[in-house]
């Protein structure tokens, strides 16, 4: 069996799980109905913090759930805080569409609670996650 093949393999859950929580996170931007402001501004935070504890749980396959959400959270509020600073590289990184998603460029203290609980859920997925991958 190849490596990729293997890697694909023995990743699957995740894969899959990135494949769905991908494509919510992009509609939460674009949302337009009923709430969209908080959808678009608050709730797409959650997925966010889902997405990377995913990303990390793929490369990173042994490290606990408990210190890829722990990872993810503190590096979430670090670029929430860098949204204070606005040196010509960042704003040159946050000029684009996927810049400004990653990054941000309002800090808002009220995100917090929304990468708390991103966190909260990736922890969970992932560790049935993790679960599944070793049965």
């Amino acid at each position: 069996m190849s490596l990729i093949t293997s890697f694909l393999h023995r990743n699957r859950s995740v894969l899959i799980a990135l494949l769905i929580i991908t494509p919510i996170g992009f509609y939460s931007k674009f949302y337009s109905g009923p709430l969209r402001y908080w959808v678009n501004d608050s709730l797409c935070d959650v997925f966010y913090v889902i997405f990377w504890c995913l990303v990390l749980a793929l490369f990173f396959n042994r490290l606990k759930p408990m210190h890829i959400a722990g990872i993810v959270l503190f590096a979430t509020c670090i670029l929430e805080f860098l949204q204070l600073w606005h040196p010509p590289f960042l704003e040159l990184l946050r000029s684009n569409f996927i810049g400004v998603t990653i990054l941000g460029n309002v800090f808002t203290w009220s995100d917090f609670p929304y990468y708390f609980l991103g966190s909260l859920i990736g922890y969970f997925w992932v560790s049935k996650l993790s679960v599944k991958n070793n049965m």
